[in-house]
């Protein structure tokens, strides 16, 4: 819960590159501003220089990408990179959709926070971001 003075965690959810279905990146949008945070979704077929220009204009405290197309090892490292880049890399990177188990360390080792995969519990991830954001006061 946020307390009267605290800011509210701030998130933008993008889904990068062609993939076209965004139910999942939805419903995590909602059930995140549910759980109190303030919820930025950006649409479908972003690239990373857009996910990253909104992210930066928005001063968000964590990018949650979803990707159900295949390209996560290109999109997720790529939105690390340009926020590190942009001195943003205090900005929380997080991803799910459809990533295979053996990918999860490779996305990891570049810098992606954490991999929520498919069925993953909305309450989990607001769990995981609350835990690990670093807000601004």
């Amino acid at each position: 819960m946020v307390m009267e003075n605290e800011r509210k965690i701030k998130v933008l959810i993008a889904k990068p590159g062609l993939d076209g279905h965004d139910r999942g990146a939805k419903v995590l949008a909602f059930g995140l501003r549910d759980q109190g945070m303030e919820v930025i979704y950006t649409g479908r077929r972003q690239s990373a220089v857009q996910i990253v220009k909104a992210a930066i204009q928005e001063d968000v405290d964590v990018v949650g990408l979803s990707c159900l197309s295949g390209a996560h090892l290109t999109f997720f490292p790529k939105v690390v990179e340009l926020l590190k880049e942009q001195k943003a890399d205090d900005v929380l990177v997080v991803g799910g959709g459809i990533i295979p188990e053996e990918h999860i360390p490779i996305l990891k080792e570049k810098g992606v926070a954490e991999i929520f995969v498919s069925g993953a519990m909305v309450k989990d991830i607001g769990d995981f971001i609350r835990k690990n954001v670093r807000k601004a006061d």
